[in-house]
């Protein structure tokens, strides 16, 4: 029998799951962007969809009191008493988000997303998924590939997790990244005029400016009240390093807090517009049911910020490296999906996207979860900088499409060079891959 146009459109036509990072990306507001985000090629070839993982957004959010979250500490303890009211704290605000949030507090990690994900399959009448997930989205299409290997399609990670981190490895291969990507930074100063201390020394600018946050003597621009803290500051920093168009408005920022000049809203501010509010979401209790980072007491906390400061000496330690340990002090012995080494076994390889100047999800990561996937797993290698492979440039956009619409994969070893990112491409980030919300704080990002 002679197909149409039509027929044949059909047959070829199936689904792409999407899923954000955070923990706490939306996945449908995910798919409104997709035309943003996707070449028509692959937008022709694929019904875009997605979800919202349970505990965030539209998907049962996790909840917490505003009053409470409004009394966080600051990560950066410097004594015994000060660690002992922080892992109080934490337990808390975790024992009053259970009580808001309801009975799927305690099944929000990406294991029992993963579930929800496979009904989701079933629901569009699809057989097998094709799947392209950012950031901690990644997490959610590792677990899927492991537990429902003959379900996978193609499935593309950008910018890996890697779910065997112990505590000292995930907050010493976060700060690397963190000292990277301002290593990378001070570097185009010294070779592009455009930053504005191509002819002096930015790196010692920026020890200065810390050194000032140590004291006191920095507030938040516009709010003289609320000191701006060396954590705060190398946040900022942190943001700016997600993509490298944003490196000229870093060093048009560093100079405005020297001379004293910055403008309001360019750094992080309390969560007072949000005081009105009885609760406000707070998804990132996903990652306490996903890690288990122990810290046993201050002392080993205290040694684990010194060995920060060692491997970062300039940014002294990398706020995603600190905050996800610290807001999960405390946390039960028993997990609901603890780490452990990978154990996929598919058909079709799948796809493991890092960018090697990746200030967030480092790109160790994203070989130590090639690795564990074997011969069922495809490194491909960005050369240049920020969070995100996928349109970085034609070499990079193409490959994860080759690979998505005709199960293409790069040859082992595949890189792609550097370029400069878009702004455009900055923008989609806040949506794609949003930082974790922290209590206490609204997100600059």
């Amino acid at each position: 029998m002679r197909l149409t146009a039509r027929a044949r459109f059909a047959i070829l036509q199936t689904a792409l799951v999407l899923a954000a990072g955070g923990p706490g990306g939306s996945g449908v507001d995910l798919v409104l962007a997709s035309p943003q985000i996707f070449t028509p090629e692959t937008l022709s070839r694929f019904d875009v969809v997605s979800l919202d993982p349970r505990g965030t957004n539209r998907s049962n959010p996790v909840v917490c009191s505003t009053e409470l979250m409004l009394q966080a500490p600051n990560p950066i303890v410097k004594s015994k008493t000060e660690f002992d009211k922080a892992v109080a704290y934490s337990k808390r605000l975790r024992a009053d988000c259970r009580a808001r949030t309801g009975p799927v507090f305690d099944h929000v990690d990406s294991l029992s997303a993963a579930a929800d994900l496979d009904a989701f399959r079933a629901a569009l009448g699809e057989e097998k998924l094709s799947f392209w997930g950012i950031s901690y989205g990644t997490l959610l299409g590792q677990q899927y590939a492991e537990r429902y290997p003959r379900r996978v399609r193609a499935f593309a990670l950008d910018s890996v997790i890697d779910h065997t981190l112990d505590t000292r490895t995930f907050m010493d291969t976060g700060t690397w990244g963190a000292q990277n990507s301002f290593n990378e930074f001070v570097a185009w100063c010294e070779r592009d005029e455009a930053c504005l201390q191509h002819d002096g020394d930015v790196r010692a600018l920026w020890n200065g400016l810390m050194a000032r946050a140590d004291r006191g003597e920095l507030s938040v621009p516009g709010q003289p009240g609320v000191p701006l803290t060396p954590l705060v500051l190398s946040w900022t920093a942190l943001d700016h390093f997600y993509s490298a168009d944003t490196w000229r408005p870093f060093s048009e920022l560093l100079a405005d807090l020297d001379s004293g000049q910055a403008a309001a809203g360019r750094l992080p501010s309390p969560l007072a517009a949000k005081s009105a509010q009885d609760v406000t979401p707070n998804p990132f209790q996903v990652f306490c049911e996903d890690f288990r980072l122990p810290v046993h007491g201050y002392r080993d906390y205290d040694r684990h910020l010194r060995r920060l400061g060692r491997i970062a000496p300039d940014m002294r330690y990398s706020f995603l490296a600190v905050f996800p340990v610290f807001t999960c002090l405390g946390e039960p012995s028993s997990i609901p999906n603890p780490q452990r080494e990978l154990r996929v076994r598919t058909d079709t390889p799948l796809l493991v996207a890092g960018t090697v100047h990746d200030p967030s999800t480092v790109y160790p990561w994203a070989v130590s979860t090639a690795r564990q996937l074997g011969r069922s797993g495809r490194l491909f290698t960005y050369e240049g900088w920020g969070h995100m492979v996928y349109g970085r440039s034609p070499c990079t956009t193409g490959a994860i499409d080759a690979y998505l619409v005709s199960r293409t994969l790069p040859a082992r070893g595949a890189r792609c060079p550097a370029v400069p990112p878009s702004t455009g491409l900055r923008n989609l980030q806040k949506l794609v891959s949003p930082l974790p919300a922290v209590p206490g704080w609204t997100s600059p990002f």
